[in-house]
């Protein structure tokens, strides 16, 4: 998570989205950068309004705006299932190591998640909540240019963004069972992209 205090905008870090392109990009030019613990770096809008926004209400900033960057929830999926696969993963129970990607997304759109396909949901990410704490600025990771040109507009800054935490590419077929599962199982995730810019 970043925040840009004289912006009055908080960056949220939604899990395999870009968020460590962005984090080495703009750390330099943030007022506060959390990066760890990863609960506090990739805190959802919940975990923001219980922890932060209270803090920033007391130093008289109530009027923070949140940010966030959603990705295509098939290829979201597909990235955490590559990151899975990394070596230092092998043995543990998140490991996807073995799989097909159909089995990921199967398990992921199933309803008691095992530890490998137990990677929240973005839709929920963003959920609003009842006091009125929201994303007000919300962009689909497809469109690079509009996050870019939205930032450097916001903080007054140009940035250059590296390539980060970057899996290897490896076919990620799904059956049209397992896609219609995931499209009827996870409706909101696939509504939450759709209504990002």
């Amino acid at each position: 998570m970043l925040v840009f205090w004289n912006a009055r905008l908080v960056m949220l870090a939604v899990p395999k989205t870009g968020s460590s392109a962005y984090e080495r990009a703009l750390a330099p030019h943030a007022s506060m950068s959390v990066l760890d613990p990863p609960e506090l770096k990739h805190a959802p809008v919940y975990r923001y309004n219980r922890f932060f926004r209270p803090m920033f209400d007391k130093m008289d900033r109530p009027d923070m705006e949140l940010m966030a960057v959603l990705r295509e929830p098939i290829s979201w999926l597909g990235s955490w299932y590559r990151y899975r696969q990394r070596s230092f993963l092998d043995g543990k129970p998140v490991s996807t190591k073995g799989l097909t990607f159909d089995d990921f997304v199967d398990a992921y759109a199933g309803g008691d998640r095992p530890a490998f396909a137990n990677v929240g949901s973005q839709a929920k990410f963003i959920e609003p909540r009842p006091n009125g704490t929201a994303v007000s600025h919300l962009f689909r990771y497809e469109n690079q240019a509009a996050i870019l040109a939205f930032l450097e507009n916001r903080i007054g800054q140009s940035i250059e963004l590296p390539r980060a935490n970057v899996s290897a590419a490896m076919p990620l077929d799904l059956s049209p069972r397992v896609e219609a599962k995931l499209r009827r199982n996870c409706a909101a995730d696939f509504a939450a992209w759709e209504r990002a810019t």
